[in-house]
């Protein structure tokens, strides 16, 4: 629950006293260089970086100079070496660099931030401790060096204790906690994930945060007045169609000029006046046009905030845009990307779309996309060994008229579009464990034919229903579910005593092993790619991931074999009993790429 202070009052601390007892603040340079000597060729090297806290405040913390380092490369010694008297910052970090370099496992928390500082050949001993707490159990919020000290080595940093001792703390703990961190991930048989795939997508991650993506400063401007003049004139409309003018912004002013004064039937009543979030108007929307253009309001005003707007803030002096991406956020082991997300970037709305237009490669280059398709349902046909799905996808045919054909019972040349679109929704909501509820309001039928819908397609593919079945049986035994590449999902939500929970659980049992074999693929994608561009010294860079697609920045004249490198290692970055299939495009924008 995150409530730190109640900790202080747990007998834990006597292995913190003892730990603090080889703790030394260090700001002289002899001495340093003593310490670094020792250092030099050890077993385990846990290390931080600092910044001074002098002089800044929180807000900018990250803007700070850098104050020195923490360094910890035996159980009763670590140490917190400072800048000035004679330490400069890049004698400091060199000596890190080089303590990195040869030592038997080198041991950081959020390694990718420390990337900018110190040089790292080619980081095979590299541990993060981060990324090893994540895996083993992702459904926190954060693993600070604080919560693995707590949970691996039973130790309750006191919040008030002076900079040095932290700094200290966070070293020793990077130290002592790797080996119990190692030892969990093999017994969880996560070990070859770790090293295989999570450490090196680390310096995959660091480069592409580096690269970053060019964006046209005036197009996005021209974009925000487009979305502008749309809203104003839907705001107008909005009006005349209620009578009266109101803040359309506000839910109680809003539910009160549809349910009170316009009268439309179907208002739910709150204790703060009608709802008027999305669901209940996406109802009334096809029988009333003013609901409809309300609903259409909020995506351009959501549009223009969030993108024409927001993007506007993270454009760099260089006129590109530096994405974080995250590897320790989603439970499913899915890549995010924060300040700003560009996962999120619309595909259902064309004006949405546009957006793309506006990120722009560097002159003499364009943009090579490569997208996987229909990823999670070849790893369904594939985890589920389903015969008829796999022949589907053998025989290269329209995967969506075929279950449409099946379902709906009808000779695959005479489905109509709208059995295959129903068909669409059937075939990716059973992935995601989707209801006879959920598949009824999908599709606006009733939830007996929704039923009907979902109890057809398991007969035409028995196989799928099986293995959802042993999937959520495994979960309920076990505790959690695993993908084909070892990666753990725990399903504490399948003990609840609530039924709403218990339902949620199977769905996240049913979805986790596929999303995140999914998302398995696409990171050892990635890191083949960015390996092979590295080791042929292309010009081209990647520099984008969105799901189940990537982007790279591609020299003209490399763009044949940019487009090999991506097609031959996507396709080969998992051996299943169907082919991966990899859609390319090139563009002069990310919206003609796409």
């Amino acid at each position: 629950m995150q409530f730190k202070n109640l900790l202080t009052r747990f007998e834990v601390t006597a292995q913190a006293d003892k730990a603090e007892e080889g703790f030394r603040e260090v700001s002289d340079l002899g001495t340093a260089q003593k310490i670094f000597e020792e250092a030099a060729g050890a077993a385990c090297v846990g290390a931080c970086i600092f910044r001074s806290e002098k002089d800044v405040l929180p807000l900018f913390a990250d803007q700070a100079e850098i104050g020195g380092i923490g360094l910890c490369f035996q159980k009763n010694a670590s140490y917190c070496i400072r800048t000035g008297k004679g330490i400069s910052e890049e004698w400091l970090l060199l000596k890190l660099s080089e303590a990195a370099g040869s030592a038997g496992r080198f041991v950081m928390f959020d390694l990718k931030e420390a990337l900018p500082y110190i040089q790292i050949e080619d980081g095979k001993n590299c541990f993060d401790a981060t990324v090893a707490a994540y895996l083993l159990y992702p459904l926190k919020n954060n693993y600070t060096y604080e919560d693995v000290a707590r949970e691996q080595l039973q130790i309750i940093i006191d919040e008030k204790a002076k900079e040095s001792v932290k700094v200290c703390y966070q070293a020793y703990t990077a130290y002592a906690a790797s080996a119990i961190l190692w030892e969990k991930l093999k017994e969880c048989q996560m070990d070859k994930l770790f090293t295989e795939i999570e450490m090196p997508l680390v310096f995959t991650l660091y480069d592409m945060e580096q690269t970053g993506v060019r964006v046209e400063a005036e197009a996005l401007k021209f974009y925000g007045s487009q979305l502008g003049g749309k809203i104003k004139e839907l705001e107008k409309e909005i009006y005349e169609d209620a009578g009266e003018t109101f803040n359309i912004n506000s839910p109680k002013q809003l539910g009160t000029v549809l349910f009170e004064h316009m009268k439309i039937p179907g208002g739910k009543k709150t204790k703060t006046g009608y709802s008027t979030a999305a669901d209940v108007l996406e109802k009334l929307a096809p029988d009333y046009p003013v609901i409809a253009k309300i609903l259409e309001y909020r995506q351009y005003s959501k549009l223009k905030s969030t993108y024409a707007d927001g993007l506007a803030n993270y454009i760099c002096a260089d006129g590109r845009i530096r994405s974080k991406f995250n590897q320790t956020i989603t439970a499913t082991g899915r890549l995010s990307s924060t300040e700003p997300n560009l996962q999120n970037i619309p595909v259902r709305m064309e004006l949405g779309r546009l957006i793309r237009k506006v990120f722009i490669p560097e002159d003499g280059y364009v943009f090579v996309d490569a997208d996987y398709s229909q990823i999670e349902l070849r790893v369904l046909a594939h985890c589920s060994g389903d015969p008829n799905l796999i022949e589907a996808y053998r025989e290269e045919e329209d995967i969506h008229r075929i279950t449409a054909s099946q379902v709906f019972h009808v000779p695959f040349e005479e489905v109509t579009s709208q059995q295959r679109r129903n068909a669409k929704a059937v075939n990716f909501g059973i992935v995601y464990g989707i209801s006879s509820f959920g598949l009824s309001q999908d599709l606006s039928i009733t939830k007996k034919e929704a039923a009907q819908y979902i109890e057809d397609y398991f007969k035409s593919y028995p196989g799928i229903k099986s293995f959802l079945d042993d999937t959520v049986k495994h979960a309920k035994e076990m505790g959690y579910v695993v993908t084909l590449f070892g990666r753990r999902r725990p399903v504490p939500e399948l003990k609840s005593s609530n039924f709403m929970q218990r339902s949620f659980g199977e769905r996240v049992a049913m979805n986790a092993p596929i999303q995140g074999t999914a998302a398995d693929i696409i990171k050892i994608a990635m890191i083949r790619v960015w390996k092979a561009l590295r080791e042929g010294e292309f010009k081209s860079r990647l520099i984008l991931q969105v799901h189940d697609e990537l982007v790279i920045e591609t020299v003209r004249e490399e763009e044949e074999a940019v487009r090999r490198i991506l097609l031959e290692n996507m396709q080969a970055a998992a051996d299943l009993a169907v082919a991966l299939e990899v859609d390319l495009h090139t563009g002069e924008n990310w919206y003609e790429a796409k």
